[in-house]
């Protein structure tokens, strides 16, 4: 069987095929093998009927014989007699031979052609079972013309005065029953054989052809779809892909959904892919002139301080440090800042959540900014001044989110400005917002407000240098943590910064 199976493997193997005729050609094999089977084990079968209709039919002939004719009657062995007898008989039945035997099985005397006769004795155990049995049927007995042939026969006992003197052994189907009518039936089964073999491969194959095209049918749709988004290098725009409709029975529209979810899946991280090296690029665009200006200053004030040391007064020295040192936490805090954001736009960050009471938290944000608040003689306050209100989230993160909104509205609220930390509770949602009294921002730049690097005219020309990376930061923070920031903003009236989140697990 390993054999076959191998052998099989090795022909798919040397003669490559699609899958609908590797199914129609194995089908084929597999059912004209069954074919081949069920003819064999009908024709079995057709011929134990035939020989058991054929021995029940003439059950009793050799009796008749024995008790009919006065030779055997009698019981008497007379060679040449007996000889006489059979001839004629079996002149008057062709299709039977007849064989006399000792009570030991030997034959004495037959109706065969001498030179034809294989055996000297039978066995007489089949014809004590017929004797004994004639209802079990058919029996096999031993062809004297035959070495190893079995044939039905019928059979009886000779006896004189109440002695067995043998048997009458008649074998039903002799030499010229089979060889006249075993050409005919051989012809006519072969004839029959070809016609219903024939019939049934066509009808078969025009069947296996039909069904088996019918259900590959999706399988080459699928396939044909697969090479033409492989040709056009997964750009799902320039192919018309097929639409599958979702199956819980249909494997193959399963897998058909399944490619187009992965092809769609492909697309978005492609465009995302382009998208982020897109802003990546403007990023680094963008930053370049940051880094270049404290770089810049930098290095002409320690190039004075190396050139002028000698003639620089202590307190010319004093300013010129100053300023490189300013330059020097300026880079620092950008370059910071850069991979802060490298790292959240990557997912290179880890989350910790947890349940704890966010009054604590903006306490303690609101105490490490009012001593900046009132050097800038602002106003920083927290509404409600007493909370309960209890959240799931990462603490950290949500600090910094919160702080650098606060550190932006600072930055952007003049002299004797308010700025507001107010948390209300909406349903099972907690809203946390930074209002502050500043210049605000147009209407047209709040939609890019948090991107990175953007910054609206509000900031330009400003006193204070800062990175300006603090809110795309802060939005990338806020999608970490489930949470939703939005702002709100008019032009001379200050801008509104909101977090959304839940207020619980």
């Amino acid at each position: 069987m390993a054999l076959q199976q191998t052998s099989i493997f090795s022909f798919f193997s040397l003669y490559p095929m699609s899958l609908y005729k590797r199914l129609a050609l194995s089908m084929t094999l597999v059912f004209a093998l069954i074919l081949y089977v069920i003819y064999n084990w009908s024709s079995s079968l057709a011929q134990y009927a035939t020989v058991q209709a054929e021995q029940k039919l003439h059950t009793e002939l050799a009796q008749h014989l024995a008790d009919d004719n006065p030779l055997l009657q009698d019981g008497v062995y007379d060679k040449k007699a007996l000889e006489n007898l059979f001839h004629t008989l079996m002149l008057l039945g062709p299709a039977f031979e007849f064989y006399y035997l000792d009570p030991a099985g030997k034959i004495l005397t037959y109706s065969a052609d001498a030179n034809k006769i294989r055996r000297q004795s039978v066995d007489l155990s089949p014809i004590h079972q017929f004797i004994a049995q004639p209802t079990s049927l058919p029996i096999f007995g031993q062809d004297p013309r035959d070495s190893t042939r079995e044939k039905i026969f019928s059979a009886a006992p000779i006896y004189q005065d109440k002695a067995l003197q043998g048997y009458l052994y008649v074998i039903i189907g002799g030499e010229i029953y089979d060889s006249i009518f075993s050409a005919a039936k051989q012809d006519q089964a072969l004839f029959r054989q070809i016609i219903w073999v024939g019939i049934s491969l066509i009808l078969l194959l025009v069947m296996i052809l039909v069904l088996f095209r019918y259900f590959t049918s999706p399988l080459r749709t699928l396939a044909k779809d697969m090479e033409a988004i492989k040709a056009a290098n997964f750009d799902q725009e320039t192919v018309s892909l097929t639409r599958w409709q979702p199956d819980d029975n249909n494997e193959v529209a399963q897998l058909g959904c399944a490619f187009l979810s992965m092809v769609e899946q492909i697309n978005q991280q492609i465009e995302q892919l382009n998208h982020n090296d897109k802003i990546r690029r403007e990023l680094l665009a963008h930053l370049s002139h940051d880094l270049r200006t404290p770089l810049s200053a930098m290095q002409g004030y320690i190039e004075i301080l190396s050139l002028k040391n000698d003639s620089l007064t202590l307190t010319e020295r004093e300013q010129y440090i100053t300023t490189v040192m300013r330059n020097a936490e300026q880079l620092k805090l950008l370059i910071d800042q850069i991979f802060e954001l490298a790292h959240l736009e990557d997912g290179q960050v880890s989350v910790h959540f947890e349940t704890f009471p966010i009054g604590e938290l903006v306490h303690d944000i609101i105490a490490k900014f009012s001593v900046k608040a009132q050097q800038a003689n602002i106003e920083l306050c927290l509404l409600p001044q007493n909370l309960q209100h209890v959240i799931y989230s990462d603490i950290a993160k949500l600090e910094r989110i919160l702080s650098n909104l606060i550190e932006n509205a600072l930055r952007h609220t003049p002299t004797n400005g308010k700025i507001v930390l107010a948390i209300v509770l909406i349903g099972d949602r907690l809203s946390i917002s930074v209002t502050d009294t500043g210049s605000g921002i147009n209407d047209s730049e709040l939609a890019y407000i948090f991107d990175a690097r953007y910054r609206a005219s509000n900031a330009k020309g400003e006193k204070n240098k800062h990175a300006g990376l603090g809110l795309a930061i802060s939005k990338k923070l806020s999608q970490i943590l489930n949470s939703e920031l939005t702002v709100e903003s008019k032009l001379g009236q200050g801008c509104k910064f909101s977090l959304s989140m839940a207020a619980n697990k």
